[in-house]
């Protein structure tokens, strides 16, 4: 009789990991504003360190239900993932330890030279883009730069897409093989323009031909019956899918980088 076949063992995805794998809490993330818990997961033999951020932690928001910004954080995932950019590091909606939350697979970061810097020069240097005016102290200002990246200049796509409220320094994690990643996406997708970011160093300036390649898709696939609205449903609402929608058309329809609108602030604070 001849032996049985064997079947090799199922590969386990990043998201099968995170979403179905063993949460366990190994300490609190304090430099959050909501609870966001450092944790490892482990499933099937594989395991990984995670961010898990339950939507009982959240801190109520006057311009954002309450429950929602686990939400949100997923739906920024799924709409970087449809840019094809891999923006956002793999984040799903899942049980844990506190409740329902946000799971987000944790980035180690690497040493990839400045991205931001202030600089007391009127004008930013070759290679930097001006983001605005900030006060140093005894009375000072000082030029707030950022890097002229292809990277971040990707990022500031994604942010007026999603209407990113708060866009800050902290929040930009350089990785492993010349990666980027965006964090600390629960205050998007709001349906009034709220788009607050560092990353104005291009705005008014036409946007890239790849940008609006992939704005194109993005245009697509939201669209009813569309994958990306498909995913993006229940994790925000009608009216905000409508909204994403309406921020894409109106890119596409400028050709150009969003510039500050006047009735927000436009730097978040602190700005880093």
């Amino acid at each position: 009789m001849s032996a049985p076949e064997r079947i090799p063992p199922r590969s386990v995805t990043t998201a099968d990991l995170l979403a179905h794998g063993e949460l366990t809490v190994r300490g609190r993330i304090r430099e959050a504003s909501n609870a966001a818990l450092f944790c490892t997961v482990a499933y099937e033999g594989q395991e990984a360190s995670c961010v898990y951020k339950p939507v009982a932690g959240e801190r109520p928001l006057w311009d954002f239900p309450d429950g929602t910004l686990a939400g949100r954080e997923v739906a920024a995932y799924e709409v970087s993932e449809a840019t094809g950019w891999q923006l956002v590091p793999p984040t799903v909606l899942r049980d844990g330890p506190y409740g329902e939350g946000m799971c987000q697979l944790w980035i180690d970061v690497v040493p990839d030279g400045e991205l931001l810097a202030l600089v007391d020069d009127e004008e930013p240097g070759p290679g930097w883009k001006a983001i605005g005016l900030a006060e140093v102290g005894e009375g000072r200002t000082a030029l707030l730069v950022h890097a002229d990246d292809e990277r971040l200049r990707r990022l500031a796509v994604l942010d007026a897409v999603i209407n990113n409220a708060d866009r800050k320094g902290g929040h930009l994690l350089p990785a492993e093989g010349g990666r980027l990643y965006g964090i600390d996406h629960g205050v998007t997708f709001n349906v009034d323009d709220k788009l607050r970011t560092l990353l104005w160093g291009w705005a008014g300036e036409p946007l890239t031909d790849e940008a609006v390649r992939v704005l194109g898709t993005l245009k697509e696939t939201l669209k009813d019956g569309g994958a990306l609205a498909g995913r993006l449903a229940g994790l925000i609402t009608p009216a905000e899918i409508d909204a994403t929608r309406a921020r894409v058309d109106a890119l596409l329809a400028s050709g150009r980088h969003p510039e500050p609108g006047g009735e927000w602030p436009a730097i978040p604070w602190p700005p880093v």
